[in-house]
């Protein structure tokens, strides 16, 4: 790995210890990363530090190889909005948008940047124990014990941390144990933490499923996130367009060739702009 990208790794590393307490509490909200590990990398010891280590480290603070640039996109602006909302008022929201329209780089970004923070990526595989494991790993505490032990760690941090907020990413992967549990987390911390809940349109389509079967736990649900979900837009061609000319494509050719090719999935529009940008001049060069 190149001595630039080490550093820029560093400098994220650097941000997201801030929003723990200690070294040691950082390295548990880390997979496979010691505190010993993250002192060598602060000090810049880094000469016994694999490659295979800073990717690891690299992939859980946000570094995008490539020098990948973010942007801030109409989706990426309101995501932003309403998570600073929920974190300064303790608000609970939810907000729905396609695949690939920019929620995990908004939540990513924001998580790293700000203070008392607690991303969970949520997946299908996750139960109660397993949802409070992951949300005790980004507060850097300890993952010991019983459910409500585990419960009760995170309640006793939540409320002896100032204005803090749990982004709970792709909520609609979660089954109904772990879904149903949202509305214990949320009663324990009404009006002490915010969160926001963060899916595709399948998380409306649930709750309204949900609500017309009378299911157990859906009306709860549905009234703590205040009975409304937040819609994103697919994005547009001057969000395309941003993002290209931020990372090097600026042919106006090329970026109507990516923005129509993408189809609105900005996943697809990165693969394509980084396949444009190795090809397409720099900047002052001449083409062949």
């Amino acid at each position: 790995m190149k001595e630039q990208s080490k550093v820029k790794i560093k400098d994220l590393l650097e941000k997201f210890c801030e929003g723990f307490t200690s070294q040691a509490k950082a390295s548990k909200a880390l997979k496979d990363v010691s505190p010993g590990t993250i002192s060598q990398i602060l000090n810049d010891k880094w000469d016994l530090i694999a490659d295979r280590m800073w990717i690891n480290i690299g992939k859980q603070v946000g570094f995008e190889m490539g020098d990948w640039k973010v942007v801030e996109t109409y989706n990426y602006k309101v995501i932003r909005g309403f998570l600073m909302d929920a974190k300064a008022q303790s608000r609970v929201h939810a907000i729905t948008g396609g695949a690939g329209w920019g929620k995990d780089a908004a939540v990513k970004d924001f998580a790293t940047e700000v203070n008392d923070v607690y991303l969970i990526n949520c997946a299908e595989y996750f139960n109660k124990k397993y949802f409070m494991m992951e949300l005790l790993k980004a507060m850097g505490k300890s993952v010991d014990g019983t459910v409500p032990m585990m419960v009760e760690r995170a309640v006793t941090n939540i409320n002896k941390t100032f204005r803090p907020l749990v982004i709970l990413n792709e909520v609609d992967k979660l089954k109904d144990e772990a879904f149903y549990f949202i509305i214990t987390f949320y009663n324990l911390c009404e009006d002490k933490c915010g969160i926001v809940a963060l899916a595709t349109d399948q998380l409306e389509k649930r709750i309204s499923r949900g609500l017309f079967l009378n299911k157990k736990g859906y009306q709860e649900i549905f009234s703590r996130f205040g009975r409304r979900f937040i819609e994103l837009k697919k994005p547009s061609k001057a969000d395309v367009t941003a993002i290209c000319t931020a990372n090097g494509v600026t042919n106006p050719e090329h970026i109507s060739e990516i923005y129509n090719s993408s189809e609105g999935d900005l996943r697809r529009a990165k693969k394509l702009i980084q396949n444009k940008a190795t090809t397409e001049p720099a900047e002052g060069e001449q083409a062949a």
